[in-house]
């Protein structure tokens, strides 16, 4: 996946919320609203996934936004990842869900974007937010030539590695193949960690993990397999690639990999022990690092990238713009809420979501500097474009990457197996 470069290159950083106050206060946007008071104060409502309760991207964006604009006041809603998709759709469908929502990209989960606009929830942006969108992701935000999310960034989907915790373990450098992960996890059980920490009750969590590991076992051998899998020239259950990802998760449940009590964790347990050094890493988006650090300033947090099955296998990560915001068809206050995301779209703004979510640019990894920041060890990966695009953003439903997440948690007490949870899979996609 290729990105046209769109904006200078710049090295990526985490900036405080208070340098995000003072770069978004140079520009600003001004909306009326059928909504507004007599006073000219005009207040929306913002809803987002949290995992935890550090200040989330989504508030800081809320917060530049109304510094630039003393006349808007934003009331954000933050709801539970673990529900947030079903969540927003139930109020979608019974007319009272926020004016702004954070969406996904492509139609693989309950909250993406195609998904949703399709079930006419999501109101068409402007020329100008389309203009953000990537030449190689357009597909996964538009319908019928109309743009329904606001991408705001690349997002890097790997290992979260705490450096200081590894160390603590015995480890000097993360792993690279398989063999080598296996022996970190026996080596981070006798210092008293596990080499990953899992939220395995939760279906995003569950899945995620299986598609990070999708990344070296499906599409690096196979970059258009989604595409293969459409036509029907292909089936999860069918896939070697698709078996040798879920028998990894089954493997390294059975060597200890995981924390104790995994299969039963929520995302807390991720927080907890990533914070707290008791657990080396974990499978998730690389946003999550920043969020951490500021929660444990003691530790330190990187990007890694899950190894290929075997010694000299091909390093592939997953990246791609995955956190987007809609406008909701039947809000009350479209000028105000289509007044922010075009002022997210503005040159002044156009990074601050992966400024202040040390995320990546939507655009011109190729010419990043990368080598002073939390993507060091993968910037290869980034540079050099191995790497797919989020794979369930492809997918026919969010039905198919719900029988993933849920086969995953089967997997791990034992209740199914591989072949069952492929055959779900494609079940799924066939209805």
């Amino acid at each position: 996946m290729k990105h046209t470069p769109r904006l200078r290159a710049a090295r990526v950083a985490v900036l405080p919320t208070a340098v995000l106050l003072a770069l978004a206060g140079c520009s600003s946007s001004s909306g009326t609203d059928s909504a507004s008071t007599a006073d000219g104060k005009v207040e929306f409502t913002l809803t987002y996934a949290k995992s935890n309760n550090i200040e989330s991207p989504f508030e800081a964006l809320a917060k530049a936004y109304m510094s630039a604009n003393p006349n808007i006041t934003i009331k954000l809603e933050g709801k539970p990842n673990d529900t947030y998709g079903d969540a927003i759709r139930t109020q979608l469908q019974a007319g009272n869900a926020a004016d702004v929502l954070e969406t996904e990209a492509g139609s693989g989960q309950s909250r993406s974007v195609l998904q949703l606009a399709n079930a006419k929830f999501l109101e068409p942006l402007s020329d100008s937010v389309a203009a953000t969108v990537p030449d190689s992701s357009k597909s996964l935000y538009q319908l019928d030539g109309k743009t329904y999310g606001e991408p705001l960034g690349i997002s890097y989907a790997g290992l979260v590695y705490n450096t200081v915790a590894a160390k603590a373990a015995g480890l000097t450098a993360a792993p690279k193949s398989f063999d080598e992960v296996k022996a970190a996890c026996t080596k981070s059980a006798a210092a008293g960690k596990s080499l990953f920490v899992l939220a395995g009750s939760t279906v995003p969590n569950a899945g995620i993990t299986s598609l990070i590991i999708s990344a070296t076992r499906v599409y690096a051998e196979d970059p258009d397999w989604n595409a293969k899998r459409t036509k029907g020239e292909t089936t999860f259950a069918d896939s070697q690639g698709w078996k040798d990802t879920l028998q990894t998760i089954v493997d390294m449940n059975k060597a200890g990999c995981f924390q104790k009590g995994a299969e039963g964790a929520g995302f807390d347990a991720i927080t907890n022990n990533m914070a707290k050094g008791d657990s080396v890493s974990f499978f998730g988006p690389l946003g999550s690092a920043s969020e951490l650090q500021k929660a444990a300033p003691t530790q330190k947090f990187v990007a890694e990238a899950f190894p290929p099955a075997t010694v000299g296998g091909k390093a592939f990560g997953v990246a791609s713009p995955t956190y987007s915001l809609s406008v909701n068809a039947a809000s009350k206050k479209k000028d105000a809420a289509q007044a922010f995301v075009n002022w997210l779209a503005e040159p002044a703004q156009a990074d601050l979501f992966a400024k202040v979510s040390g995320g990546l640019p939507n655009s011109g990894l190729d010419k990043q500097d990368l080598s002073t920041t939390v993507y060091a060890d993968v910037s290869d990966i980034l540079k050099k474009g191995d790497y797919t695009a989020l794979p369930n953003a492809g997918w026919k439903s969010a039905g198919v990457y719900d029988a993933l997440g849920t086969g995953v948690q089967g997997l791990l007490t034992g209740q199914t197996d591989v072949d069952k949870v492929l055959k779900s899979m494609d079940a799924a996609w066939n209805q």
